[in-house]
């Protein structure tokens, strides 16, 4: 069986408080992109992961597609599979590629072995592998409150738009981003901005957390989204902690040599 995990964009990030338990309490909207890696899991005799594609930093054996068979395996009688992942989607670029290859891994091991399990259980399974895990089981845009994993839909269509994607080669650790926010509730709430207001509208109000303090350590990532103004975006923004940064057009453009060695991806959504 085979699945195409898509990445997601965020549509505005903001922190609002800190947790008890370590978390942040947060407010998001996840929007997924047609940029997906290939995942194909089929029976075999001995377990196995192979990856083809973009490097993972780390160890294979902590790959996400690895612990969401195993976390099946605690409660069903799996029986052994081959897991081949071809990887597209950048590693440490805000766009939940992992989380996005962890889900499609239960979705796909649900399907093959015919556990029944219903979308909520997935999603309570998906939260166990990563607080933006549960967004994947659906693939549809979400408001995303609580640590990322309380989900409740949200009416935002980029139908039509042409979207441009660019990731330098910058690693923005989660912890380095969370270190320089400081928690508050916005004045004007996410899901009023998206569902009343005309993308050309979001310059200004809708925001990106993470981006000030991101920005100022690391200023290329921010005279990207500038650079994308530039060439005409209607909305540019920072996805989840960085690195990576779009731009939403009215139209197509070709943008890719302004960008140098950056990874570049455009389509129409």
């Amino acid at each position: 069986m085979i699945s195409f995990p898509p990445c997601k964009i965020n549509l505005g990030l903001n922190v609002i408080s800190k947790r008890s338990d370590g978390y942040h309490n947060l407010e998001t909207c996840f929007y997924p992109l047609p940029l997906t890696d290939a995942l194909e899991i089929l029976p075999t005799d001995t377990l196995s992961f192979n990856l083809s594609g973009n490097a993972i930093p780390g160890d294979a054996a902590d790959n996400l597609c690895l612990k969401a068979y195993k976390l099946l395996q605690k409660d069903f009688d799996l029986k052994p599979v081959a897991i081949f992942l071809h990887k597209v989607i950048p590693s440490g670029a805000g766009l939940g590629g992992g989380s996005s290859d962890g889900a499609h891994t239960l979705r796909l091991l649900n399907n093959l072995f015919k556990l029944n399990l219903t979308t909520e259980k997935l999603k309570s399974y998906a939260l166990q592998l990563g607080s933006d895990c549960p967004f994947f089981i659906e693939d549809k845009p979400m408001l995303g409150t609580g640590r990322g994993e309380v989900l409740t839909e949200i009416d935002v269509n980029l139908h039509g738009k042409f979207l441009v994607l660019v990731k330098p080669d910058i690693h923005v650790s989660t912890a380095e981003a969370y270190g320089g926010v400081l928690p508050a509730v916005p004045l004007t709430r996410i899901r009023e901005i998206l569902e009343t207001q005309s993308v050309a509208a979001w310059k200004d109000v809708l925001i990106n957390d993470f981006e000030k303090s991101v920005f100022a350590k690391h200023p290329l990532i921010g005279a990207i989204r500038q650079q994308l103004y530039q060439c005409g975006a209607l909305y540019a923004s920072m996805s989840g902690s960085g690195s990576s940064v779009f731009g939403i057009f009215e139209k197509p453009v070709d943008l890719k040599s302004q960008f140098g060695d950056h990874f570049y991806w455009g389509n129409m959504l």
